[in-house]
């Protein structure tokens, strides 16, 4: 009986590889899409498109929406400035404050750049219905816990930018 069990834990154990396979792939696809159509890196074109979403937000706003930490979000606003995709303007009561715009040849950009915008597994999030979500958040919870090696840090670095 239990040879049983562990030979269709196993099994299962393989479909769960699969999947996440189909989920590693599909996201590297949609990155190259991204960047072949749009000529930017997924990670930029989420920052472009929150910030053509946002006119006049701020750099902490940016790191906030897309869980990243702000020095990660002044990087990725730094690239986007260097090809002139987004404006920074100081406010005139406070010149310590920065506003943000995409400019127009950001929103070209974001015209021509492959749909979802914020990438195919942050909408595919997005969409599920709450009470999935959050137990799609347990389960991974309890994986990552189960895990012998694992890198926390990973947790704020965009998808895009990982290897």
């Amino acid at each position: 009986m239990k040879n049983s069990r562990s030979g269709r834990g196993h099994l299962r154990m393989l479909e769960v590889l699969e999947q996440f396979r189909v989920i590693f792939k599909s996201i590297r696809r949609h990155y190259l899409s991204v960047e072949q159509r749009s000529g930017i890196s997924g990670a930029l074109l989420w920052a472009l498109a929150q910030v053509a979403a946002n006119p006049g937000s701020q750099v902490g706003d940016l790191a906030r929406a897309l869980a990243i930490h702000q020095s990660t979000a002044s990087n990725l606003l730094r690239r986007l400035g260097a090809r002139g995709l987004v404006a920074r303007r100081r406010l005139a009561k406070d010149q310590r404050a920065v506003q943000l715009f995409a400019t127009a040849k950001g929103l070209r950009t974001l015209k021509r750049a492959p749909q979802p915008l914020i990438g195919v597994l942050q909408q595919a999030l997005s969409d599920l219905p709450g009470p999935a979500l959050e137990s799609l958040h347990r389960q991974l919870a309890a994986l990552i816990a189960a895990m012998k090696v694992k890198s926390l840090h990973a947790r704020s670095i965009l998808l895009s930018e990982m290897e």
